[in-house]
């Protein structure tokens, strides 16, 4: 019988929990990186323990998977965690998943095949749904209002912008959505709302949510938006709103990096071990091992 490969589970927040705990219902899993605390009924499949010595096949690191003193990222463990302790807890051929690869880690894990999960097509689709939804929370706590009939914005008709105008029609919002191009409009048009191009956006709305990862929201263009409209940013670093000028204004904005993990953390968790999963399956069907 084929023995099971060994995963180790290494830091990063109440995802990688959940992550393990999938994992290990086809591999040998163990988890490093967190307080004892953060174990739980619904999380019990992943162990705190490391066995016995047997080194790991691959390790699955966090989003992103160091932190700015070049440790590995540890939000819920009260001790740092040397990223070169990974290294030496593997095979040297193991393979490394993260979420956000940089130049650092190709350093460390010199010779280990490093797979970042965060590119992979299917994450991106499964992980729209939580980000949409976590942004809708978001808003839900933060505007006095509701969201039915209130004016809203969508920056970007990828994913989660396509998720973010589905939940909001259902809650009967008004909804237009900023596209830089014919296809984005017409795509706009299938969902069934309205559109307009990013360089001619108006400033009539309460409520806006950005999903491009580059300026689009800069300082003429801010203050000329009501100090009431909350813009809630969904893209990744560094962002489509102008921070430094949106705080000088007195702009309502919150950057919402994360979101998957802070509000649907079981779901992120599994989303992630499933395209750990499904790139182990098609490794082995390629090399037949």
């Amino acid at each position: 019988m084929e023995n099971k490969l060994r995963i180790l589970i290494a830091g990063g927040d109440m995802r990688q929990i959940y992550c393990a705990g999938r994992l290990s219902q086809e591999y040998d899993t163990a988890v490093i990186g967190f307080d004892e605390k953060y174990f739980s009924d619904n999380s019990e499949s992943a162990k705190s323990v490391l066995s016995d010595g047997e080194p790991f096949d691959c390790a699955v690191l966090p989003v992103p998977p160091l932190d700015d003193e070049g440790m590995l990222s540890t939000p819920c463990y009260t001790e740092k965690i040397d990223p070169y302790t990974i290294k030496k807890l593997l095979r040297p051929d193991g393979i490394v998943f993260t979420g956000k690869s940089d130049e650092r880690l190709t350093e460390i894990f010199t010779g280990m095949e490093i797979c970042d999960y965060m590119k992979r097509e299917e994450l991106s689709l499964k992980n729209a749904i939580p980000s949409a939804e976590g942004a809708v929370q978001l808003a839900l706590e933060e505007l006095p209002v509701t969201l039915n009939g209130l004016k809203v914005l969508i920056v970007g008709m990828g994913r989660i912008g396509t998720a973010l105008t589905e939940i909001l029609k259902g809650f009967g919002s008004d909804i237009t959505v900023a596209v830089r191009n014919a296809r984005g409009a017409a795509n706009a048009r299938i969902h069934g709302v309205k559109s307009v191009r990013t360089d001619k956006i108006d400033t009539d709305y309460e409520l806006v949510f950005n999903t491009v990862p580059s300026l689009v929201f800069e300082s003429e263009l801010l203050n000329r938006f009501s100090d009431k409209t909350l813009f809630i940013d969904l893209a990744s670093k560094p962002g489509g709103i102008d921070f430094d000028s949106a705080a000088k204004l007195g702009k309502k904005v919150v950057w919402a990096l994360g979101l998957p993990g802070k509000t649907a953390p079981v779901t992120s968790g599994e989303i992630i071990a499933e395209t750990v999963s499904d790139i182990l399956e098609e490794r082995s069907e390629r090399y037949d091992v």
